[in-house]
């Protein structure tokens, strides 16, 4: 039975979340993934965000947001062993249609280039990497 229920992401799951995160390769946390800056993540966007459990067990998990022109997915991560069984694409696909209720029609990723098999699991759903971009960043307790 690959049944998975799919339901909002609280900052009560943040332990068991964090914890998945942790586990699996290819993500990277860092202190933007305290649990007081998830919740406040959560807060700023809520009902975007998505658990997804089967017999009672977080099995997978995303972070989604908007800016209000674009959406943004961070950390989809399933439990190694509930992976290929279409929970992440369950997921997205539960994300797409929430960020289309809010009036969003283009979402990015970003995925860190020696990522493979991430890259795989988005080429193969239909993403295309952006080749004409380059992200930059910048702490904003830096001075300009």
């Amino acid at each position: 039975m690959n049944q998975v229920t799919i339901r909002n992401l609280n900052i009560e799951d943040y332990d068991l979340v964090i914890k998945l995160w942790k586990s699996t390769e290819g993500i990277g946390l860092s202190d933007a993934d305290s649990q007081e800056n998830i919740k406040r993540f959560l807060h700023r966007n809520p009902e975007l965000s998505l658990v997804a459990q089967k017999g009672g067990e977080l099995v997978g998990a995303i972070l989604c947001g908007h800016d209000g022109r674009r959406g943004y997915l961070y950390h989809l991560a399933i439990r190694k062993d509930q992976r290929l069984k279409g929970f992440g694409k369950e997921l997205v696909s539960n994300c797409f249609q929430r960020l289309k209720l809010a009036g969003i029609d283009k979402c990015h990723i970003f995925v860190f280039r020696e990522n493979e098999q991430g890259i795989g699991f988005w080429t193969k759903n239909r993403w295309e990497s952006r080749l004409d971009l380059q992200i930059m960043s910048s702490h904003t307790d830096k001075i300009l």
